[in-house]
């Protein structure tokens, strides 16, 4: 069996101590720190926002994905029908969903169940939207909003008083209400 030797290169008292890396990195920094320097003395616009006195709200793109709300229809009645298509295709498991039956003295008993308790865990949740896709009664939607806050782990699980609070109306035809269903 043959044995190969390679050869290392000799390298100089400079390159042994990485000033020379060290120097090269420097320089990079230093003149992206003059470019952005000449920018701002030039009038142009900063590169960073403030983020407290700066919102993004007026530069939001319309693919923004944000926080997961319920909605209610025109009449403020639940779209949900507790299918739990979305709690089943979370990625991170953020949604969990409790149905619960509708009394049969109930108008809309056809429906048979609502969620009984809907909870979304803000923390886990990764802003994918797939629960707005998967929901066959467009009952869940994403929000513009990026500036989710709490103090404890608690009060970042929003439940089911919490999210339609947040959520809103939206109009539209729903299958859920559908007289023809």
């Amino acid at each position: 069996m043959a044995f190969i030797e390679v050869k290392r290169p000799k390298l100089a008292w400079h390159e042994k101590a990485f000033l020379s890396t060290l120097f090269k990195g420097l320089r990079i920094t230093l003149s992206h720190a003059w470019r952005t320097f000449r920018q701002i003395a030039g009038g142009k616009p900063k590169v960073t926002m403030e983020y407290p006195e700066q919102k993004w709200d007026s530069n939001l793109p319309e693919y923004y994905r944000g926080a997961p709300a319920l909605v209610t229809d025109e009449q403020g009645r639940e779209r949900c029908v507790s299918c739990q298509l979305c709690e089943f295709i979370c990625p991170p498991k953020a949604i969990r969903i409790t149905p619960g039956e509708i009394p049969n003295d109930d108008p809309w008993a056809k429906v048979e169940k609502r969620p009984r308790e809907f909870e979304i865990d803000m923390i886990r949740c990764i802003y994918c939207g797939m629960c707005e896709e998967v929901c066959p009664e467009q009952a869940i939607y994403l929000r513009k909003d990026y500036a989710i806050t709490g103090l404890s782990r608690a009060e970042m699980v929003h439940d089911k008083k919490r999210l339609y609070e947040i959520g809103g109306q939206r109009i539209g035809l729903v299958n859920k209400w559908n007289e023809l269903k």
